[in-house]
């Protein structure tokens, strides 16, 4: 049994990857502004109150775990803008770099003291920050955000591989959310068991590289 935290846990892939953790046996902290009725459902620990966008919102986190180390932290929270070049929305893209770039980082440095030896972080970014991927353009503040996550997590992944952890950086597919409107190939549920996989194979030798939930390598 790990013990397992994971943000944005009250809906689509977050809420898929609590359950799916929990019903295996794994500890579950289940990390949201506000929770939901399914995830009430679920047997995880709920730390609401938590806005990613809010640093000084993340002290609540230690106090929630009662000294209990963590083994796998899912950095999964995040926000998708639709900008265009003829719609440029400077705040809107700003608040993406806020939740989507900086505070995975931040929140991963806060918990560093919580993290386990040998513990698994796992930062849930997309194939649109890839600059050799991208075919059509547009949606400028979820790609470069998500670029930025990126970088930053591969920076992690260098600097935590002296502590013996691990930084996976999980693309999940194109998943039926409501950050979509449904739209999407494949279900959260089959997004999350591609995940858990891509993360139970995770070692310090896989550490930093950027991949499909599917095992495929995404290219930068």
């Amino acid at each position: 049994m790990a013990n397992v935290l994971i943000t944005g846990a009250n809906r689509g892939i977050g809420l898929a990857l609590t359950k799916q953790l929990s019903q295996r046996g794994d500890k579950v902290w289940a990390v949201c502004r506000h929770s939901s009725g399914e995830l009430d459902k679920s047997a995880a620990t709920i730390i609401d109150g938590v806005n990613m966008a809010e640093p000084l919102t993340y002290d609540k986190i230690s106090s929630a775990l009662s000294k209990q180390k963590i083994d796998l932290l899912i950095n999964n929270a995040g926000v998708l803008g639709t900008e265009t070049l003829s719609d440029m929305d400077a705040n809107r893209i700003m608040y993406q770099f806020q939740v989507n770039s900086l505070a995975p980082i931040l929140f991963t440095q806060t918990l560093l003291p919580c993290l386990a030896e040998k513990a698994k972080v796992a930062m849930i970014t997309s194939r649109m920050g890839s600059m050799t991927d991208n075919a059509s353009g547009g949606y400028y503040g979820y790609r470069m955000s998500k670029a930025a996550l990126n970088a930053g997590a591969v920076s992690l992944a260098k600097d935590l591989k002296a502590q013996g952890i691990a930084v996976a950086i999980l693309h999940p597919g194109f998943v039926q959310t409501d950050m979509v409107g449904g739209a999407g190939d494949i279900t959260a549920e089959v997004a999350a068991q591609q995940l858990i996989s891509r993360i139970d194979e995770l070692n310090l030798q896989t550490s930093g590289q950027f991949q499909h939930a599917n095992g495929e390598s995404l290219p930068w």
